[in-house]
């Protein structure tokens, strides 16, 4: 069996996480690893339907990633999580939950500047903030904690999606995980 690990990627909205993740799990799957893109939207479309973006449902929505991504990585799949995670306590319980069970986890920070993820929009959510359609926006309006210590810093803005995805690929290589 091969080993699995949760690659967990937090950032601003339009930072670049699901590009870079999408990019990493292209290039890892030719190599013959299974893997997985669990994509924020995607899951709380999903898993998390029904909460709201309230500090409680944020942290719950990012502990019910975490238990997914954790079951994934120990059953050999490498799981590529592509999520804001806004605060850092809900992100260290699922780090934790990983070394509780001696599965493999890595956090990626990806660094890129509000100003630059408010010019990429890719969803118009930082247009619908200015024009006040939206409120809670994390990096605007509500708290993004970025990671003290992570992994790896990524800032998207210098380097090609190609070259983000290559400098996480090379941490996995480097840690036995790809």
């Amino acid at each position: 069996m091969t080993t699995g690990a949760t690659v967990w990627l937090t950032g601003l909205p339009s930072a670049g996480k699901t590009t870079i993740a999408y990019e990493l799990a292209g290039r890892l799957r030719e190599e013959g690893h299974r893997v997985e893109v669990l994509d924020g939207d995607e899951i709380r479309e999903f898993i998390s339907a029904g909460l709201g973006f309230s500090r409680e449902d944020r942290h719950t929505n990012v502990q019910r990633i975490g238990f997914v991504a954790e079951l994934l990585a120990r059953n050999g799949v490498l799981a590529l999580v592509p999520v804001i995670a806004p605060y850092q306590d809900s992100r260290e319980a699922v780090r934790k939950r990983h070394q509780a069970n001696g599965t493999g986890y890595v956090e990626v920070h990806v660094a890129t500047p509000v100003e630059v993820c408010s010019e990429r929009d890719v969803k118009g959510l930082y247009a619908k903030q200015a024009a006040g359609e939206l409120t809670g926006l994390t990096g605007v309006d509500d708290p993004y904690e970025a990671p003290e210590s992570p992994d790896l810093r990524i800032e998207s803005q210098n380097q090609t999606v190609q070259e983000s995805a290559a400098s996480v690929h090379a941490l996995l290589s480097e840690r036995g995980l790809a």
